[in-house]
Formats: structure tokens, C-alpha cells, sequence
């Protein structure tokens, strides 16, 4: 559904993405992963033909971004991470305004949207608070059942009642086919919803892959109570002490770890998969993401 070569975007000297290549399977959740400033809406603006690359190129449901912009956002349906309102409008108004604008007639769909995340229609714009400003952009970007999600930290000031019901929402959008592809920098969520993720940092893409991979990859966090650690343990990174315990993250095979580690005369020993917050926070941290 979305296919990127190689994509860059610059802002005169600084830095947007960076040779940037990435492939989104249709009907998977795809998460796109990195702190503000990485790079994520940035592509994002770049694949929906509102910025124009630089270099590179990407199509996206087949389209080239640059040529067939029109044809893409038609088939898209996409939420910025803020989205911007007439404030004096009313919550019906902009959505039927969302609607007029692709040419089709969503009411019936808009009213379900409405319903089920407790949305008032009447209200105006500016009476909103954040969480239902949210809710005005997650109904704008569903209400025309598209082939493809463009959702841009789609959760940031929704409470937690109705990000489960945003959930709910999408996958059942996902179940009918339609593809979604999730930039944030909740790490949870992406470990829930995604089977696929990108890591970007400075606009670079460090790691892609199955979700499950990302967080196994041969990784794990070790815990061990009492002993001393060796002095050379290769493989070991994110070491943390804090009494008598240390932790630290390891690649490699147990089998290295336990040899390493007999005589050590341990109290207690603790090995498990980190998570992906783990992970990620691993590759920023480790310089050039190896």
C-alpha cells in the first residue's frame, strides 16, 4: 500500500528524512516509531503530496505522491497529529464539510462515528476541548470508509474510554481490508495494534520489522541479585545497578550468559524479552542504532 524509495526531504540546511525506504503490506497495521522531531510527520506530509521530496520517491495505493496527489488523498483517510478547525463552525458542520470536499455523502456513517465516541454535534469548535477536537479529526478521517489510514499520533489527548473505542473502531476498519499506518511515539501502542514497525531517528531509518522481532531479536533484559558481574561480558548493553541488583540488556545465546556467569555465586537470576519501549530506547541510545 505504501511503497517508499530512498525518500528525502530537506528544509534548506536542516535535516527532514534521510534516504528513507520503507514498504507497508496491505491490510497490516504498520507502526512508524520515533520521538517529535525524527522525521515521522514530516514523511508523512511528503507521502500525502503536501510537501514535495526532495529526493527519492514513494507511491502510495499504487499513485506516485508527486503527480496523482488528487487520486491518493481520495482513497486516504488521514489525521495529523494537531488537527486545526474554524472555531466557529459547529462539530456537524465540519464534518459534513470533510465529506463535501471528497464528494460523498457520509452522513449515515459520520452519525454512527458520532455515537460511538460520545461526540456532540452541536457544539461549536472552539467550546471543545482537546480529546473532542480529536474526535472531530477521528471521525473526518473514517467517515468515508477509505482503503488506507494515515494517522499521526492519533491518541495524544484522548481519554482512555475513547482510545479504546478508537481502537475498536480501526480494527474494525482493518478487519474489512483496509490498511493503517500508525506514526507515534506510545511505544505500547504500537506493541498492541502493530505486526510491523519502522524505528526512525534523525530523519534515518534504524530498524524494520515484525513487531515480534523488534522486541525479541535476540535481546533480553537480565536481572541478577547478588555475585559480581565479570568484567567483559560481550553482548551486554544498558547496564543499571541499584544495590546488590544489576540489569542490563544482552544479545546473545544463554548458554554464553550462564557460563559467564557460573561461580558468580548468585542470589537470584531473572531473564525475560524487554519490551519495546526497551528496545527503542536501546537503539537511540546506542549511537548509530546497531
Amino acid at each position: 500500500m505504501i511503497q517508499i524509495e530512498r525518500l528525502t526531504k530537506t528544509y534548506g540546511k536542516a535535516r527532514g528524512v534521510t534516504e528513507l525506504t520503507l514498504r507497508v503490506p496491505e491490510g497490516s497495521c504498520y507502526g512508524f516509531i520515533g520521538p517529535n522531531g525524527a522525521g515521522k510527520s514530516t514523511t508523512i506530509r511528503t507521502l500525502l503530496g503536501l510537501l514535495a521530496p526532495t529526493a527519492g520517491s514513494a507511491r502510495v495505493l499504487g499513485l506516485d505522491c508527486r503527480r496523482e496527489r488528487r487520486a491518493i488523498l481520495a482513497q486516504v483517510g488521514y489525521m495529523p497529529s494537531e488537527a486545526m478547525f474554524y472555531p466557529n463552525m459547529r462539530v456537524e458542520e465540519v464534518i459534513r464539510f470533510s465529506a463535501s470536499l471528497r464528494k460523498q455523502d457520509c452522513r449515515a456513517e459520520a452519525d454512527a462515528l458520532c455515537q460511538a465516541l460520545d461526540l456532540d454535534g452541536r457544539k461549536r469548535i472552539r467550546e471543545l476541548s482537546l480529546g473532542n477536537r480529536k474526535k472531530v479529526s477521528i471521525v473526518c478521517a473514517m467517515q468515508h470508509r477509505p482503503r488506507l489510514y494515515v494517522l499521526d499520533e492519533p491518541t495524544s489527548g484522548l481519554d482512555p474510554l475513547a482510545q479504546r473505542t478508537f481502537w475498536s473502531l480501526l480494527e474494525g476498519r482493518r478487519q474489512e481490508g483496509a490498511t493503517v499506518f500508525l506514526s507515534s511515539h506510545v511505544l505500547s501502542e504500537i506493541q498492541r495494534q502493530c505486526s510491523r514497525a519502522a524505528i526512525i531517528r534523525e530523519g534515518r531509518l534504524l530498524r524494520e520489522g515484525a513487531v515480534a522481532e523488534l522486541t525479541g531479536a535476540g535481546t533480553r533484559r537480565v536481572t541478577l541479585r547478588g555475585g559480581e558481574l565479570p568484567s567483559q561480558l560481550p553482548g551486554a548493553a544498558d547496564l543499571r545497578r541499584e544495590g546488590d541488583t544489576a540489569s542490563f540488556l544482552y544479545s546473545g545465546s544463554v548458554d554464553s550468559l550462564l557460563e559467564a556467569l557460573r561461580g558468580r555465586h548468585l542470589a537470584d537470576l531473572h531473564i525475560t524479552e524487554p519490551d519495546l519501549e526497551e528496545i527503542f530506547l536501546h537503539y537511540y541510545e546506542g549511537g548509530d542504532g546497531q
